[in-house]
């Protein structure tokens, strides 16, 4: 009977030392250039540039089911312009890949179930943005990871003329502002699960590779014709010598601020002040002396109720006395096509306003005051 124990007892033990599971190591969570070879090899794959595949699958009408009838009615005018459009791509047959690094970072709430890549080509950023449905998308892809990403059976499309990867979504939403001119189908996001299967991390996070484009505001204003303003949106931008005029905008005009709470007041001296449940960005107006362009961020995000840089509940008189340099993800958005471009169709998104605030990674805006002083952000009502 002894004997019989003892040999199950040792069965057992063989049994628990086979089904431990291998240690983790980097080699198997982070892609090398080299597993990225056999990878995209395997499938008979080819990988684009970011560029490569909106030229290559991105249509202006776009493709999805055949009817763009079935699009938002503020997609076109019938100028052969699509602010709106859905390209499908093919879901089997060989892969369809694309690498970037994430320029993005959502802790500071203002790129909610989103994220922008780059990749720099001959010395030129491309950009893109990505729809995902997670929250806290950060958490598992960082600031500064690559990542590969097989294409296969999704979408490429445009939202309000930002290119962007996607699925089809179909927008009922009969409550909405505007709700008659926005029912119809329009890039939606990827399915937290799919994207996980989808995409690989390709070493380890490294923010110092990222790639600032300098510029000033007058720069991206000069930018006019539709292909290459797509092409411009989602890049990563650095504008040095900025301040805040204490201004919004309003409908192709400027407002100044004023000093409500920021809760009920939808022009309040902050970031981001309330849009009584509409939901649209909030613009803060900059200049750096060659033209003047918006600071747009969510109501949601974590700083919209921090003071703009010299504001205060007095008022926003002192702004030009701080000043500095503006990082963000640069965009161009058009929603509606009865109305032409024009240069505040264009905005900064910030992904967080100071690490000394949050505590998070992103700084992007480093501003003093006359004699040097930084900038201190302060929260409404402090």
């Amino acid at each position: 009977m002894k004997t019989l124990l003892y040999l199950f007892a040792i069965a057992a033990a063989l049994t628990l030392a086979s089904c431990t599971p291998e240690p983790i190591s980097e080699d198997s969570v982070f892609l090398t250039e080299e597993t990225i070879q056999q990878i995209i090899s395997a499938d008979g794959g080819r990988l684009y540039t970011i560029n490569e595949l909106l030229d290559t699958y991105m249509s202006e009408k776009g493709n999805y089911l055949s009817d763009t009838s079935l699009y938002r009615t503020r997609a076109n005018n019938g100028d052969g312009t699509w602010l709106f459009s859905m390209d499908t791509l093919p879901s089997i047959g060989n892969g369809i890949y694309i690498r970037g690094r994430i320029t993005t970072d959502d802790y500071g709430g203002n790129f909610y179930k989103a994220l922008c890549i780059q990749q720099v080509v001959n010395g030129q950023q491309q950009a893109l943005r990505i729809g995902v449905d997670a929250s806290s998308v950060s958490g598992m892809y960082p600031l500064g990871q690559e990542i590969l990403i097989r294409c296969n059976g999704l979408a490429i499309g445009r939202y309000a003329d930002q290119p962007q990867l996607c699925v089809p979504s179909y927008n009922n939403n009969v409550h909405a502002n505007n709700a008659s001119q926005k029912i119809g189908w329009a890039p939606g996001r990827i399915p937290w699960e799919q994207f996980q299967t989808i995409v690989n991390r390709i070493g380890r996070p490294d923010t110092s590779k990222l790639y600032y484009e300098e510029l000033t505001i007058a720069d991206f204003q000069a930018i006019t014709a539709e292909a290459d303003m797509r092409k411009w949106d989602a890049k990563l931008v650095r504008i040095r010598n900025v301040w805040f005029t204490g201004e919004y905008e309003n409908n192709g005009s400027f407002a100044k601020l004023t000093t409500g709470n920021p809760e009920d007041d939808t022009n309040a001296n902050v970031f981001a002040p309330t849009t009584t449940n509409i939901g649209y960005p909030q613009s803060r107006v900059i200049t750096d002396g060659t033209a003047k362009t918006l600071v747009s961020n969510s109501e949601y995000c974590k700083f919209a109720a921090y003071y703009i840089p010299g504001a205060n509940k007095n008022g926003v008189s002192n702004c030009p006395n701080f000043k500095g340099t503006i990082t963000g993800i640069l965009g161009q958005y058009r929603d509606n096509a009865r109305y032409a471009h024009d240069i505040y169709d264009w905005s900064i998104s910030l992904r967080d306003i100071t690490t000394s605030v949050h505590k998070g990674i992103c700084n992007d805006i480093v501003f003093t005051e006359d004699d040097g002083t930084p900038w201190n952000p302060i929260e409404y009502g402090e």
